[in-house]
C-alpha cells in the first residue's frame, strides 16, 4: 500500500482543521458572490466545545461544496481543503485498491452506486457519439439479470436499449452461450457499440461477474465495447479479500468502477465513488457551467464536502492492514454461518471472497424472514430466494438465533 495510512485521531483531526481553514468561512468572511452559506444557527447548533472532537460535524456546519472533478484541471478554489482531502481519497482507491497507474485516473465522491453506474453509462454514450458519430438506436447497454436496477434507470434516462443476460439459477454466473447468441442478435439487429456493466458482488447475491468473459465475446463478434465495473457492494472487499483478483485498472477491459462508501465503509448514506482511466470523463463535461471554475463532469454538480471527508476519516482511521483485519472477521462469521447451514442440509450461495449469503426460499419460513429482516430477491409475486449480510452489527450470537429457527422449521415440516 502506497498511499493506504493509518493515523492517529490527533492526526486525523489536525488534518481536517486544515482543510477546513483552506475552505471559505462564512461566519468570518463575506463573500457576495455565492449561493450558500454556512448552517442556519437559528436551527442547528453550530458552536460548542463538543466539535472540538468532532471533525465531522464540523465539516458539515462549514458545508464544504466539492463540486467538480477534482483529478482533472482547475476546481472552486473557496473548498480547496476537502476538495483536497477528496483526491487522497480518490488517490487510495484507485492507485492502493484498484491498481491504476499514478495520474492515469479520474474520479470523484458521487451520492451513491446509483449516480456512479449512470455516470459511466453516460461518459460512454457521449465517448461513442462523440468518437464514432453513433446515434443511440446503434448503442446498446448489456449486464447479468441480477444486476442492480441502476441499469434501467440509466438506459431510461439516457434513451439507450438495455438488455439483460440469463445466469445459471444456482452459481448465478452469466451463461457464455446465451451471451454469445445475445451479441450476435444484437450485432445482427444494428447494434455496434456496447456499454457493459459487469458485478463485483451483486446486490441480491454478492456474485462477482468475469469481464474478460464479456470482452472475448465482444472482441469475438468484433463490436467496439466499454465495460464498468459495478463493485457497489464488493469494492470495499473484493479486491481485499481476492487478493489474486483482476478485476482492476491492471485489466485492460476495465474502464470505470463504481464502490459505495456508504455500504461497507460505514459512511454516511449518500456516499458512493466514481473511478475512471484518464481521457474519460471529459466526455460529460457540461461547457455551460463557465460559472463554476473547472467547470463540472458530474451528473448531480453540488456535493457535499463533509460526505468525501468522512470517506477520508474512516480510511485513514483504519488504514490498509486495520480494514483487512475488519473484514476477515466478517469473513470468519460468514463461514461459520455457512457451516451451520451445511450442517442443516440448507441450500445456498456464496461467492467465497464475500460476506453475503443468499439462501433458497424453501429453507425459510415468511414469518422467520421478517423477525430477523432478511431481504427477499422479490417483494412482488414468488420469492426464491432470502439475503443474509454479514455486516458490522451482525454477529454470531444474532445468527445463532437465525439458524435455531431455521432448524426448528426444518423439524416441523419434516
Amino acid at each position: 500500500m502506497k498511499y493506504w495510512k493509518k493515523y492517529s485521531k490527533e492526526k486525523l483531526i489536525a488534518r481536517i482543521d486544515d482543510a477546513l481553514a483552506s475552505t471559505i468561512d462564512f461566519q468570518n468572511s463575506k463573500h457576495l458572490g455565492y449561493p450558500v452559506s454556512k448552517l442556519d444557527e437559528n436551527v442547528f447548533n453550530t458552536s460548542g466545545t463538543f466539535l472540538n472532537n468532532s471533525p465531522l460535524l464540523k465539516s458539515f456546519i462549514a458545508n464544504p461544496n466539492n463540486i467538480g472533478c477534482h483529478t482533472l484541471g482547475k476546481s472552486e478554489p473557496a473548498f480547496k481543503g476537502s476538495q483536497e482531502l477528496e483526491k487522497e481519497v480518490i488517490q487510495v482507491l484507485a492507485v492502493d485498491i484498484f491498481n491504476a497507474k499514478e495520474n492515469e485516473y479520474d474520479g470523484y465522491i458521487a451520492t451513491g452506486g446509483t449516480e456512479a453506474n449512470i455516470q459511466a453509462l453516460w461518459i460512454y454514450r457521449n465517448y461513442y457519439k462523440k468518437n464514432f458519430n453513433a446515434t443511440l438506436n446503434e448503442m446498446v447497454i448489456i449486464s447479468s439479470e441480477d444486476t442492480h436496477y441502476s441499469v434501467h434507470k440509466g438506459s431510461n434516462l439516457l434513451s439507450v436499449d438495455t438488455v439483460s443476460i440469463p445466469v445459471d439459477f444456482n452459481s448465478r454466473e452469466i451463461i457464455i452461450e446465451e451471451l454469445d447468441t445475445i451479441i450476435s442478435n444484437l450485432k445482427a439487429n444494428g447494434k455496434k457499440y456496447f456499454l457493459v456493466i459487469s458485478n463485483m458482488a451483486t446486490t441480491m447475491f454478492g456474485s462477482v461477474d468475469n469481464p474478460d468473459m464479456y470482452a472475448d465475446v465482444l472482441t469475438k463478434h468484433q463490436v467496439a465495447f466499454k465495460i464498468h465495473v459495478d463493485g457497489a457492494f464488493g469494492g470495499f472487499i473484493y479486491p481485499i479479500s481476492n487478493r489474486k483478483s483482476t478485476i482492476n485498472f491492471e485489466n485492460p477491459n476495465v474502464s470505470s468502477i463504481t464502490i459505495d462508501a456508504h455500504k461497507m465503509l460505514q459512511a454516511p448514506y449518500g456516499t458512493g465513488v466514481f473511478l475512471c482511466r484518464k481521457n474519460l470523463i471529459e466526455n460529460v463535461l457540461t461547457k455551460e457551467a463557465q460559472y463554476v471554475d473547472g467547470m463540472d463532469l458530474t451528473i448531480v454538480g453540488s456535493r457535499s464536502g463533509a460526505n468525501a471527508i468522512a470517506v477520508w476519516m474512516i480510511l485513514f482511521s483504519y488504514g490498509y492492514y486495520g480494514w483487512f483485519e475488519k473484514i476477515n472477521t466478517l469473513l470468519l462469521r460468514t463461514e461459520w454461518f455457512c457451516n451451520q447451514l451445511n450442517d442443516l442440509r440448507i441450500e445456498f450461495y456464496r461467492n467465497p471472497f464475500m460476506n453475503i449469503v443468499t439462501l433458497k426460499s424453501d429453507y425459510v419460513p415468511e414469518h422467520t424472514a421478517k423477525k430477523f429482516g432478511v431481504v427477499p430477491q422479490t417483494h412482488e409475486g414468488e420469492n426464491k430466494w432470502y439475503k443474509v449480510i454479514m455486516m458490522d452489527h451482525v454477529e454470531i450470537d444474532d445468527l445463532l438465533k437465525f439458524v435455531e429457527e431455521l432448524k426448528a422449521y426444518q423439524k416441523v415440516i419434516s
